[in-house]
């Protein structure tokens, strides 16, 4: 079986979680016998084709991103008809707009599932304009899949535009990749941030407008321990500027890290911070890395996946969002409280084998997909 992701985004341009996500479901899927290909944007999609071990990159050119939305031109809908032919079930991966439009093309009229990741947050007044389409868009899907069953149960799209027969739950899972041997020499990160002999709560990511870090660099005004800021993306000047301001000097920004670096600072944090206000935040694959490393997880009470990965008092804190306060006070109790917080990760990693492995997520993926496809 053939099966073409459909998303605005993907490798190797900056990574996020969503892409990460993809990645997953196209490796899990192959020993299942699923040939999988992605279709996307690039700004730079030079060479236009890519092959990696998950499968097959096609991309055409983004020429404009208005408000994360990026667009392509009349080749895109050439590029997207030749691989929309090839495949067996196109899979659209939610909110992107402009794919939308591909899905009015005639060769998208096959066998088609849609991964509904997020809920549009920030442009409700874009919003509006596409609420038409997305509705049409909803409604030719064979199947609608929610990451969690917090989001299918409080999305109000999921809820209003799809039926409960095409409404399905499928949480995004991931391969254990803890390497064998994490770096601890003297150029290790954790040794050139000076991290080597104090407890830190690490934070993880793409620094976005919705994650809260605004919140975290505030909690750090309460907190006993380092706070460690992993990542790059708009929000960075805003956070450096807000440290300065607070004449904070434990926040520690380590900038875009490689993927030995990430696993080095998850293996030697105390807990992952991931403290998101909005619910752009949908589910944050960066608690399922956590939790592989049998860490414990600080995160918000938003009604999205992050509270079914992150169980309250069990794998790490659920707590208010935009409380920096009670962020801080979570953070101090797990850096005071060692045998709590190993406790709490030994249950975060449990809980990772029992629900969230990458093996679990692709066999429910390739039952869709045999689900929807003539037989």
């Amino acid at each position: 079986m053939k099966v073409l992701h459909v998303y605005r985004t993907y490798y190797p341009d900056p990574p996020g979680g969503l892409q990460q996500a993809i990645q997953q479901i196209c490796a899990g899927c192959q020993p299942l016998g699923v040939e999988s290909a992605v279709y996307t944007l690039s700004p730079s999609p030079l060479p236009a084709s890519l092959s990696r071990a998950e499968g097959m990159v096609h991309r055409s050119r983004s020429y404009w991103a208005p408000a994360s939305c990026d667009l392509g031109g009349p080749e895109a809908f050439r590029h997207f008809d030749q691989l929309a032919r090839w495949a067996d079930v196109l899979h659209f991966h939610f909110p992107w707009p402009f794919a939308d439009l591909l899905n009015l093309m005639p060769a998208a009229r096959k066998p088609k599932v849609m991964t509904y990741h997020s809920d549009i947050v920030k442009q409700r007044v874009l919003g509006r304009l596409y609420y038409p389409l997305m509705r049409h868009t909803l409604g030719s899907m064979d199947a609608v899949v929610a990451t969690s069953p917090a989001y299918a149960q409080t999305s109000p799209v999921l809820q209003q535009l799809v039926s409960a027969e095409q409404l399905k739950v499928i949480p995004l899972g991931m391969n254990d990749a803890l390497p064998l041997a994490v770096d601890d020499g003297a150029d290790s990160i954790v040794t050139r941030l000076e991290l080597t002999d104090q407890p830190f709560i690490l934070s993880l990511g793409v620094l976005r407008y919705y994650k809260g870090l605004h919140v975290l660099v505030e909690a750090a005004r309460h907190t006993r321990g380092t706070i460690v800021l992993a990542g790059s993306g708009p929000e960075d000047q805003n956070l450096r500027q807000q440290v300065a301001r607070l004449g904070l000097d434990n926040v520690v920004f380590a900038g875009q890290v490689s993927e030995a670096e990430k696993h080095e600072l998850l293996s030697r944090c105390t807990a992952l911070a991931l403290p998101s206000h909005l619910r752009s935040e949908a589910y944050g694959m960066v608690l399922l890395e956590a939790a592989m490393h049998s860490k414990p997880q600080i995160s918000c009470d938003i009604g999205t996946g992050t509270s079914f990965i992150n169980q309250h008092l069990e794998t790490g804190f659920v707590v208010p969002p935009e409380d920096p306060e009670s962020l801080a006070a979570a953070m101090n109790r797990l850096i005071a409280d060692d045998v709590e917080a190993q406790a709490m990760g030994h249950r975060a990693r449990q809980r990772y084998e029992q629900h969230f492995t990458g093996a679990i997520m692709a066999r429910s993926y390739a039952a869709l997909y045999q689900s929807v496809t003539p037989h």
